[in-house]
């Protein structure tokens, strides 16, 4: 019997479901936050036409520490109280190194901003998560 893949990848999480949630760490949260915010950068790169070999750099602009920094200063104003307090949660977890081409405080806010993201993605937010992202999208990335 062939198995139905409809929305497959969306409902990968089948077990951690509302309190399960609340109960991951910040640390965790961020281990999933990075990773669909990076998956939804570079289809946004695709989509957008970015040439091959400037794929890597373009994306980079989005995703490092530096640039999340800014995006999540970018969107305070934008921030439920609960959304703000996910972040605040992210951004203090004790973290056990800071990667040497990050400034400290730049890689704090960026654990906020990744915990927000895995957050909305794991409680199926995906409607917020899309409008956090539409915004992202329009703020100037630096060098």
């Amino acid at each position: 019997m062939e198995r139905e893949y409809k929305d497959t990848f969306r409902n990968i999480n089948r077990s951690l479901k509302g309190e399960d949630i609340r109960m991951l760490s910040p640390l965790q949260l961020a281990y999933i936050g990075d990773a669909v915010y990076e998956l939804y950068i570079r289809t946004y790169l695709l989509n957008k036409g970015t040439p091959v070999n400037k794929l890597h750099n373009e994306a980079t602009q989005y995703v490092k520490a530096k640039s999340q920094s800014d995006i999540l200063h970018a969107l305070k104003g934008f921030l439920t109280e609960e959304e703000k307090a996910l972040v605040r949660r992210g951004r203090n977890a004790k973290q056990k190194s800071i990667p040497k081409n990050a400034d400290v405080m730049d890689y704090k806010y960026a654990t906020g901003f990744e915990s927000l993201i895995g957050y909305l993605y794991l409680t199926g937010q995906d409607a917020r998560m899309m409008e956090l992202f539409d915004m992202i999208v329009n703020i100037p990335m630096g060098n």
